[in-house]
């Protein structure tokens, strides 16, 4: 039987995720029916669920010999041994279509609304909306709380997302895009996933406007839940927002920040919206206070992983890959890991700096400098510490295809700098 495996932790062990050869069979539900498990040895079996049609399925832990449930739906298992030892030749990496295919539809509706939800009242405003909703995002943000929703809610005994699940995650999309227009017009970016940003298009004037309304119409939506609890948690990254773009304007070409100072900034920008999104969604799933803390964890380290990881990538991709000009951060002043690392090792990096690049080449050098002072390399590891702790993060979930998921999220990450 041919598997395709590539390494991902699940929780206590390093398990590896393997098609059971099913095929493109079509099945009425999501579970795949081959009937039965594969022993892993000594500590269970792996349960083959299939998380939408056409796709592959994807290996689960289970204790045997227990019925199992994924996505709710009971099946038995029968025991057959397989040796995981025994890998491909050829590890694929992992993609996000079929990371979220589990919250698929959670997200399509959530596409669906969006634009609706800005409201029709100008059309300057509906035109910058369809211009940031519609750059190539991912929607990473409402499929993690999706995902943390689904996953908590097995622990709740929740067979349904509630209204406020699917309304935070459009809440946590608005606050986002908000972000990323104001980001723009601060940072001064041309560019935004490879497309001209709204204050480009349509003027600054009209890109803070729109950032302005997005954040007021996400904060009456956030009141309207109700849970005094979340609209806390909410209302103290919109703070966070603006506290990491002071600290960052007032600490540029400033050669000795600190890695605190970086990690405290980078939680500012982007980990605290993370955070707040998958604590979110697991009080809406009313499970004890001990889960909800913990998926506060999660996102925060993924958040802290992702942002890391994103500026190694801006010293390690082409303008065209990161669809802006490539070393952008250091050129601005924006010192991040990879620098910070760097400075310790090439006083000659330090100079460049503080000269602000005046002299031509000296970006091109000081970029050059990074690499050879181990700052990147450092700054991977940093980010894998960072998805290791998020991995245990969520050990207090259930096994099931949406912890997998997360799981996978956070490998994904790290897989951008393989």
């Amino acid at each position: 039987m041919m598997t395709s495996c590539r390494n991902i932790d699940l929780g206590t062990s390093v398990l590896d995720l393997i098609s059971c050869g099913c095929g493109r069979r079509q099945f009425p539900k999501t579970v795949c029916k081959i009937g039965m498990t594969r022993s892993y040895g000594g500590g269970g079996n792996l349960l083959f669920i299939r998380r939408d049609v056409g796709r592959s399925c994807k290996a689960v832990p289970t204790k045997p010999p227990e019925i199992s449930l994924v996505n709710g739906i009971g099946e038995a298992a029968k025991t057959v041994s397989f040796d995981l030892r025994q890998e491909s030749s050829s590890k694929q990496p992992i993609s996000l279509v079929n990371l979220f295919g589990v919250v698929a539809d959670d997200l399509q509706t959530l596409n669906d609304n969006l634009l609706s939800i800005v409201g029709a009242e100008n059309p300057v405003l509906i035109s910058a909306a369809e211009q940031i909703f519609g750059a190539g995002g991912k929607r990473m943000r409402p499929g993690l709380v999706f995902l943390v929703s689904r996953a908590t809610a097995e622990l709740a005994g929740l067979k349904e997302l509630t209204m406020e699940h699917r309304r935070l995650g459009e809440i946590i999309e608005m606050i986002h895009t908000a972000s990323l227009i104001h980001d723009d017009v601060l940072d001064e970016s041309d560019m935004r996933r490879g497309k001209e940003t709204v204050h480009e298009l349509f003027g600054t004037r009209v890109a803070v406007l729109a950032g302005d309304f997005m954040f007021a119409q996400a904060s009456w939506y956030l009141a309207n839940l109700e849970n005094l609890e979340v609209i806390k948690l909410i209302s103290q990254v919109i703070k966070d927002f603006a506290s990491g773009e002071i600290k960052q304007a007032s600490s540029l070409f400033d050669c000795d920040v600190t890695l605190e100072d970086y990690l405290l900034k980078s939680y500012y920008k982007t980990a605290s919206l993370v955070a707040a999104s998958t604590k979110g969604a697991a009080i809406f799933s009313r499970v004890d206070t001990d889960v909800t803390e913990q998926m506060y964890e999660f996102g925060k380290n993924l958040g802290l992983s992702f942002q890391v990881v994103d500026d190694i990538l801006d010293f390690t991709q082409s303008s065209e890959q990161l669809g802006k000009p490539a070393g952008s951060d250091l050129a601005k002043g924006n010192l991040t890991a990879p620098v910070i690392f760097a400075l310790e090792k090439e006083p000659r990096l330090r100079e460049i700096i503080e000269s602000e690049f005046c002299e031509e080449g000296s970006l091109e050098e000081g970029i050059e400098l990074v690499r050879e002072g181990g700052g990147i390399r450092r700054a991977q590891e940093l980010a894998r510490e960072k998805a290791d702790d998020a991995l245990k993060n969520l050990q207090c979930l259930p096994q099931s295809g949406f912890r997998l998921a997360l799981e996978e999220m956070v490998m994904f990450n790290l897989e951008r700098i393989d």
